[in-house]
């Protein structure tokens, strides 16, 4: 019976990853095909979608732990769906970040041409889909390649902030926007990292084994 309650868990967080992605897609193409309907679609219906699943998956985990009483692996695999849920609550909440200052850039003329927030945009979906695929197909080498690809998009964060940092400080009536474009760049490496967290979950799964910060070079 736990077994079946388990792949039912996998099954939810699979459905709710598949929202999140969603909207992390949305996010990034809606500011840069400058599509405000999608970026208000994410502010005004999918935050509760999010917030909705997060709630009710929640309860179906404690509810769980409370009627099996799991042990071992068992327990830490509903642990590590909590964990993992509150994650994609997370980015479901950096995606609304990134639309409400992505609102204020599209209606501006781009002070730069987009192409390394475009590629951190392109990274942080591969890892957030990879790290998803790490738990559904209990795929440990594939958390661990998740992991090691935070670093590529912690420096892509830093080239993207300095280079407007600098535009900045050449140009002040770019300050606005280059702060808004930060941003964005800020909560795509949070999605990063929150996909890290999701991997981390994986192999304390499998592995009994908490490694937080230990794939982190900064």
């Amino acid at each position: 019976m736990l077994h079946e309650k388990i792949l039912l868990l996998k099954r939810g967080i699979s459905d709710y990853s598949e929202f999140v992605e969603k909207m992390i897609e949305k996010s990034l193409c809606g500011f840069l095909n400058r599509n405000e309907n999608a970026l208000h679609d994410i502010i005004d219906k999918d935050e509760a979608v999010a917030n909705k699943y997060e709630i009710e998956f929640d309860e179906i985990c404690v509810n769980y732990i409370a009627q099996y009483q799991p042990v071992t692996k068992n327990l830490r695999m509903i642990i590590s769906a909590v964990k993992i849920n509150n994650d994609l609550e997370r980015i479901a909440d950096h995606c609304v970040n990134i639309a409400q200052n992505a609102l204020f850039v599209i209606g501006r003329p781009f002070i730069t041409d987009m192409s390394d927030i475009s590629a951190m945009g392109e990274l942080t979906v591969k890892m957030f889909k990879n790290s998803i695929k790490a738990f559904i197909d209990e795929d440990l080498t594939a958390a661990k390649s998740v992991l090691e690809s935070d670093n590529d998009a912690d420096a892509l964060k830093i080239r993207i902030t300095d280079e407007l940092s600098a535009l900045a400080q050449k140009d002040s009536k770019t300050v606005e926007r280059s702060l808004k474009l930060i941003n964005i760049a800020a909560n795509l490496e949070r999605i990063a990292d929150l996909s890290t967290n999701i991997c981390e979950d994986v192999i304390y799964w499998f592995e009994g084994e908490v490694i937080k910060h230990k794939f982190h070079n900064n």
